[in-house]
């Protein structure tokens, strides 16, 4: 029987031949690129963090990886603490310790690539009461990896858990782990917001309405951000800045920072917070380079800088109602 095979909004291809690949090799050959910058660590807070069942709090670990405490629950996406992607180094400290973490209720996955998708990561995190959340096309895998209490969603698809709502929504990207499993699982982002349950998330006070949270995941720029926008009311964005360079080749499946901003302003949200730059060098630009040009577009379409919450890893952002 044939794999079902995933794509894109509007049929949007990210292949790129063999050739692309070696003129993407030559090319980074002749740039000199200043890699001194590293994206600074604070020393975590832990006690706030292991004890908070109130308060919407987002940490970054680094990468694509935050702890995202939520209406009485700990959630964590794509979580990766590997010391290596591929032949580079990890370029940072996690902001948290692996060890140090407090216990996981929810981990999400955006989609099945090696710098989202860490095996050895969850296994050291996934307790059997954990609720693993995966795109369609991916469950049967983790299930075999022994990740029993998994839920597959696909696009626009929902499922709650203890009076939060959790949705997936789309991205423009692609997927691979071997040479022979390429979009036979699925890719996006999700939406955290309460759910109409009867019963009240832990922690919830009476008349409390907790913000609506975007975890981006990773994404070219297309028209579904602003299909998000209209769908849903955005308070907080987890949106990716980085590894866009060269944008002939990476355009497709990475937004670059100036998109970035744009997605932000497409899904109408209040605060932005930066990720996937910084940990992994998955491309030729910079940590730098992507603050820089996050910040001077910023300035040139008049957003606020108090919108745009540029953590460091292990550094907390409180969100308010």
């Amino acid at each position: 029987m044939p794999k079902m095979r995933y794509g894109n909004m509007d049929s949007v291809s990210t292949d790129h031949t063999v050739k692309d690949f070696k003129q993407w090799r030559r090319e980074r050959r002749n740039k000199k690129k200043d890699l001194s910058y590293l994206v600074p660590n604070v020393v975590p807070e832990l006690e706030y963090l292991h004890a908070n069942r109130r308060d919407t709090s987002i940490t970054w670990i680094g990468h694509s990886t935050f702890l995202i405490q939520y209406e009485g629950l700990n959630i964590l996406t794509d979580p990766v603490w590997a010391r290596r992607m591929g032949l580079d180094r990890r370029l940072g400290e996690p902001g948290i310790g692996i060890r140090d973490m407090p216990p996981v209720d929810v981990i999400l996955i955006s989609h099945s690539h090696y710098d989202h998708l860490h095996v050895a990561s969850i296994r050291k995190l996934y307790r059997a009461e954990t609720k693993l959340f995966v795109p369609v096309g991916l469950r049967r895998k983790m299930i075999r990896k022994g990740f029993r209490n998994c839920v597959e969603l696909g696009w626009w698809e929902d499922a709650v858990i203890r009076g939060v709502k959790i949705s997936f929504v789309p991205a423009q990207h692609w997927t691979r782990r071997t040479p022979f499993d390429t979009n036979t699982s699925h890719w996006g982002g999700y939406v955290l917001q309460p759910a109409d349950a009867e019963e009240p998330a832990s922690g919830r006070e009476a008349g409390r309405t907790p913000p609506n949270l975007y975890f981006a995941g990773d994404s070219g720029y297309f028209p579904g951000f602003k299909e998000i926008g209209r769908r849903y009311h955005i308070d907080a964005a987890m949106i990716p800045i980085g590894a866009y360079e060269p944008e002939w080749f990476m355009g497709t499946q990475h937004v670059n920072p100036e998109e970035a901003l744009q997605a932000f302003l497409d899904v109408g949200a209040e605060t932005m917070i930066p990720m996937h730059y910084g940990t992994f060098r998955l491309a030729d630009d910079t940590a730098r380079e992507a603050l820089d040009r996050m910040e001077a577009e910023r300035e040139r379409l008049g957003i606020k800088a108090e919108s745009i919450q540029v953590l460091k890893h292990g550094e907390t952002l409180r969100i308010q109602p």
